[in-house]
């Protein structure tokens, strides 16, 4: 049976904002735009050379109910939590972390100069994991697999699986999450796979590039969704392109949301309130 080639459904540009301490960055997903692309529910970028755009960083702040997925591309981000966890998040590596019942972190900058660049993604958890013990799945660039593809380019492979084989370290069985940093040489294409009930989208990160069947040349800073599928063709144009595939399986659950908390009712997000102010994380 052939393949269907996923087409664009949507494309957005995003939004310039900031978060934390005055840290800029550009949301895609979170916006009156694109709300949510379940189970999805925010995609920043950020990236900068300028200090004074990231120095104040993410003081501390409370989460409960999702999944926070910081994956880096250049600079250094340290965390820390009131758990006793730390560690520092370097270009190439990611740490996904599962707030659950209820998690309070930070997340600094490690440097006082140069670009700091990368992807933050919240991701719902299902009603039955939102008050699970909070965890961590933290991997280094060394611990990643990186698959080199036949013409060139390649796919790093943070989690999911590549129609080679290659598998990414980070497991996830509520949204079974595909998550590819893949480089393209000029003309270069590449079909994935990708389960036909989830939902996709892609990010491009440098260059520029066609996707599915359409001519429309997509450029760097640009989002799309994908329509229905089970299959993704990317090809880089006019020079070397660099892309950010992201799939998961959507909860189909209702979504409360309040600041930092995620959860199915309002009732419930203001338990979280009610929880967190009163020392219960």
């Amino acid at each position: 049976m052939s393949n269907k080639v996923r087409e664009i459904l949507g494309i957005t540009e995003g939004h310039e904002g900031s978060d934390g301490d005055g840290v800029r960055l550009r949301r895609y997903i979170g916006t009156h735009e694109l709300n949510i692309l379940d189970p999805f529910l925010m995609l920043d970028v950020f990236g900068t050379d300028e200090p004074s755009d990231y120095i104040g960083g993410f003081p501390s702040h409370p989460h409960r109910g999702f999944e926070t997925v910081t994956y880096m591309l250049a600079g250094k981000m340290r965390h820390k939590d009131n758990a006793g966890n730390e560690g520092v998040i370097i270009p190439g590596g990611v740490q996904w972390m599962s707030a659950g019942k209820g998690i309070v972190h930070s997340e600094m900058p490690e440097q006082t100069e140069g670009e700091m660049r990368g992807f933050q993604l919240w991701i719902n958890l299902p009603a039955s994991a939102k008050m699970g013990p909070p965890g961590y799945q933290e991997f280094p660039p060394e611990e990643m697999p990186v698959e080199e593809l036949s013409a060139g380019g390649s796919i790093n492979v943070v989690a999911g699986k590549t129609n080679a084989g290659t598998v990414g370290p980070v497991k996830n069985q509520h949204t079974e999450p595909l998550y590819l940093d893949i480089r393209l040489g000029k003309n270069q294409e590449l079909h994935q796979t990708v389960d036909e009930a989830h939902n996709v989208f892609i990010y491009v990160i440098e260059g520029a590039g066609l996707i599915g069947s359409t001519d429309h040349v997509l450029t760097s800073g640009t989002l799309v969704v994908l329509g229905d599928g089970d299959e993704v063709f990317l090809k880089a144009v006019d020079g070397s392109a660099r892309f950010l595939l992201v799939g998961g399986k959507p909860l189909n659950e209702p979504v409360a949301r309040g600041g930092p908390f995620v959860m199915n009712t309002r009732e419930e997000v203001l338990q979280a309130f009610d929880d967190y102010q009163n020392g219960r994380f």
